[in-house]
């Protein structure tokens, strides 16, 4: 059991395959549940609550940029201290981690409803768009420590390797929304209809389930000892080193938040406004299909890495470094031109609309030939992460998601007269750019500190 938790030894192949997999195969589930919540929200509420639930996602993201911080900040640390072989440091992150998410939940629950409308009316929405994304975001906030909780566990368990026990959790929570997510949007047994609060709700109680779920698992896991989280106490220099390695990851995600609300804004501005938004929602759900490699390389990397990083195996990580780049460039540049002919399709699934389905098209066919950046700049930063270095991404996401997107916007409008076109084009082209760059730095922070 204690060595299937070291990812120091054996084939690197073989612990990309069984790492990458199992969270992959997790992340279909978690795409699907994303498509059920898309089409019940299209289909069955209607094109505002699509619409609403789109223009919310980067309000939702604050949830998210505080969870997926602290949980890749917990994983990549904790795979350093596996990698040293320093059991009483890698409880006493854990205890710490846990600490800082509680403070994190009180503060979502305090604070968080307050932003809500302005933040809505800042992005757009009005009229039953508003209503639509401020009722799910309410409960989705109350919901929030669920979210966070579970991402520190899936962190633990990923730092032994385990990612088969998250994988799991993803895979019932779809087929548990696939009857909860009717069941509260449209009213089942006596129900009341409960539209886009639905889709929140049934969101919440999955994740709690999870918890739950999870909990035992890292109870159970071989690495994992109670006795020792029970004697564990606040320690100031460890609290930081999560902060630190946590608040760059954070403020990456949170970058992408403040890009949905830059593309967004031109959206409304340079469009008829609920049909285009309703098809960049749509369209958003497919690309998720499309990256789903990404998400489960990005764990292979920061915790191959960040293990071998901490035993100072350096070929082991310049190796692990190649191969799980080979691996993702290989399955996005495939899948993107599988999906490719079927675009209009696709789109068709969440929202019959014919507007939506054309601006979808237009969208996804543009954005296809862009997801081969996804993977350089996603599995890069989860590298560097890996050997502490994650301050990159933040810069990375300013320039990929707010700074650029709006300069390169404002100047194809202006100077071509560009219509919704020009959003589209400049996500091509600042994603590139960024992957490009990206390149250049990681391959020189690599061989400065590999040596």
């Amino acid at each position: 059991m204690e060595n299937k938790a070291d990812l120091t030894k054996g084939s690197i192949l073989k612990l990309i395959k069984e790492i990458s997999i199992p969270a992959s195969t997790g992340l279909i589930f978690t795409t699907l549940y994303n498509a059920v919540d898309t089409y019940f929200a299209g289909q069955k509420v209607g094109t505002a609550a699509l619409a609403g639930i789109t223009l919310s996602f980067p309000i939702y993201f604050i949830v998210m940029a505080i969870s997926n911080g602290l949980g890749s900040g917990t994983t990549s640390l904790l795979s350093i201290a596996r990698g040293k072989k320093d059991d009483d440091k890698y409880h006493n992150l854990i205890f710490n981690a846990f600490m800082i998410a509680l403070i994190a939940t009180a503060a979502i629950i305090i604070f968080g409803p307050l932003v809500i409308e302005p933040l809505m009316r800042f992005a757009g929405g009005e009229g039953e768009v508003l209503k639509e994304g401020s009722s799910y975001l309410l409960i989705t906030f109350y919901g929030s420590g669920f979210f966070i909780l579970n991402s520190i566990l899936n962190g633990i368990l990923s730092s032994q390797g385990d990612t088969k026990s998250y994988r799991n959790f993803l895979i019932i929570g779809f087929f548990l929304n696939l009857f909860l997510d009717p069941l509260f949007i449209m009213g089942w047994f006596g129900l009341p209809q409960m539209g886009s609060r639905g889709v929140a709700l049934s969101t919440v109680m999955i994740m709690a389930v999870g918890t739950v779920f999870l909990s035992r698992c890292v109870i159970k896991s071989p690495v994992f000892q109670l006795n020792v989280l029970k004697k564990q106490r606040r320690k100031k220099e460890n609290v930081l080193e999560i902060l630190s390695q946590s608040i760059p990851a954070t403020l990456n995600t949170a970058t992408t938040a403040i890009g949905v609300f830059v593309i967004n804004y031109w959206i409304m501005k340079l469009s008829s406004g609920a049909a285009v938004i309703a098809a960049y929602g749509a369209a958003m759900r497919i690309e998720q299909f499309i990256l789903i490699p990404t998400f489960g390389l990005n764990t292979a990397a920061v915790t191959l890495i960040g293990q071998n990083y901490g035993a100072s195996d350096y070929d082991r990580v310049r190796e692990s470094k190649t191969k799980i780049m080979r691996i993702g460039m290989i399955m996005i540049c495939s899948l993107s031109l599988i999906i490719y002919p079927f675009a209009g399709k696709l789109i068709g699934i969440f929202n019959s609309d014919p507007e939506v389905i054309r601006e979808g098209i237009r969208y996804l066919r543009i954005a296809l030939l862009a997801e081969p950046t996804y993977i350089i700049m996603g599995l890069l930063t989860s590298m560097l992460a890996g050997i502490k270095k994650p301050h990159y991404a933040v810069g990375l996401g300013l320039y990929r998601q707010l700074i650029m997107p709006y300069i390169l916007i404002s100047f194809l409008v202006s100077s071509f007269h560009m219509d919704i076109a020009a959003v589209w084009w400049s996500i091509f082209a600042v994603n590139w750019s960024g992957a490009i760059f990206t390149i250049f730095y990681t391959n020189r922070v690599f061989k400065k500190v590999l040596v």
